[in-house]
């Protein structure tokens, strides 16, 4: 008996969220212009967009209830306007840094990882702070939150804590000297705010990202059909340059680049359209570099 407790409170001290301090927040002067790049590459609608039930609901906002399909269950993505009752009119910039960058949600427990934070964990932490600056920019929704269709969603969440200490890293991203400028800020877009090796990158049997086959494809996260890998997209004939690529994510199919304008890539690609194209040009460096 006095094992299987001791054993009990490991497992429940491991499993613990752990948030990071008011030391975490760096010394930055918020520009909601830049927050607003990173909410567009980071598909952030594409998950918080209004539940379609509600047809009066503004779909240009962020306020949350679109159901999410997982393989666990579904996630109901919250309220992100700045509406102090239902989204986070009443969370502190550190609130968001804990929930983008370590998965702690404003409740405390563990987020579920279909939330990307284990690549928004590698993004600068100015960034973060842009992006909540943009979003307290945003006309406030109340759109009450739903609760989560997962089984035992406390045990499920508490675990996540354990799962964390395999499937989730707080190293930031560097960039690579050997590269150039634009190919390390596309390869921060693309690893950072973009998430692309969220489905991109096959996983192991633990869903941890097999980040040695990086963007190399997998089964979808959703459950259904296979995501197609990011490497060799020059070799294999997808594009015939980075240009050809930069052209794909602007304008998709309707250029006649087959598999950009649809499915599940359909709002990936419409919020790479939205980019600069200097930051295009980024990406497609950075993804034809993938052999």
């Amino acid at each position: 008996m006095g094992l299987a407790l001791l054993g009990g409170a490991v497992l429940w001290l491991a499993s613990a969220p752990r948030p990071l301090g008011p030391e975490a927040i760096p010394q930055h002067q918020a520009n909601a212009a830049n927050g607003e790049l990173v909410y567009t590459i980071g598909g952030c609608i594409n998950c918080h967009k209004p539940d379609p039930a509600n047809a009066s609901a503004d779909a240009a906002l962020p306020s949350g209830g679109a159901p999410l399909k997982t393989p666990i269950g579904v996630l109901y993505p919250p309220n992100l306007t700045p509406d102090p009752a239902t989204g986070l009119g009443k969370w502190s910039e550190l609130d968001f840094i804990n929930a983008v960058q370590r998965g702690i949600s404003h409740s405390g427990s563990n987020d579920i990882p279909a939330f990307p934070y284990t690549s928004y964990a590698a993004m600068r932490t100015e960034d973060v702070l842009d992006l909540h600056a943009y979003l307290m920019t945003l006309k406030p929704v109340a759109a009450e939150n739903k609760p989560d269709d997962i089984p035992f969603p406390f045990i499920l969440r508490r675990g996540v804590g354990l799962w964390k200490w395999i499937g989730f890293s707080d190293a930031k991203w560097q960039p690579d000297p050997k590269q150039t400028a634009s190919w390390n800020r596309g390869a921060y877009l693309v690893n950072g705010p973009g998430h692309c090796g969220e489905c991109h990158t096959p996983r192991t049997i633990f869903m941890v990202r097999d980040d040695a086959r990086a963007f190399a494809g997998g089964p979808h996260p959703e459950g259904d059909g296979r995501v197609p890998s990011l490497r060799g997209l020059i070799e294999r004939k997808r594009y015939k340059d980075a240009k050809d690529l930069v052209s794909a994510m602007q304008f998709g199919e309707t250029l006649g680049y087959d598999e950009l304008s649809s499915g599940g890539m359909g709002a990936v690609q419409t919020n790479l359209s939205k980019l600069p194209e200097a930051d295009l040009q980024a990406i497609a460096e950075y993804l034809v570099s993938l052999k």
